[in-house]
């Protein structure tokens, strides 16, 4: 009962800016390892930087790369935009690619012609893709 209000307040805002911290140092450790313009010499440069000095690698990190970190995460989203879109079109269209009707009345008759499908059915599945 020894721990004053305004002590439980500063020790609330230290933890908010603990983890503050923690999302801008990963923040920052992804967008290393997600840039394309970085080779690896570059890329272990900076992680070993920013794990052995925090504080002066995050500063010197955002001040010589903060503006591009913006333009590579609307890449990151724009090339998940456009793979959900594929996905969605491929999906809607259905698993089975799309024949013409000359395919499916080829095969229509080659499944007549080996006896699988008899006479009425031929004609009922011709009239069927002719449709």
């Amino acid at each position: 009962m020894d721990y004053p209000l305004l002590n439980l307040f500063l020790t609330m805002l230290y933890f908010f800016l603990w983890i503050a911290w923690l999302f801008l140092l990963f923040r920052i450790i992804l967008d290393i390892f997600r840039s394309a313009d970085l080779g690896g010499w570059g890329k272990a440069g900076w992680t070993i930087l920013i794990v052995f000095v925090p504080f002066l690698g995050v500063l010197v990190y955002v001040i010589a790369r903060g503006s591009s970190m913006q333009e590579r995460d609307l890449q990151h989203a724009r090339e998940s935009r456009q793979a959900m879109d594929r996905y969605i079109t491929e999906t809607a269209r259905g698993a089975a690619p799309s024949t013409s009707p000359v395919d499916e009345l080829t095969k229509l008759a080659d499944l007549h012609k080996s006896g699988a499908i008899n006479d009425d059915e031929f004609a009922a599945m011709k009239a069927k893709v002719l449709a």
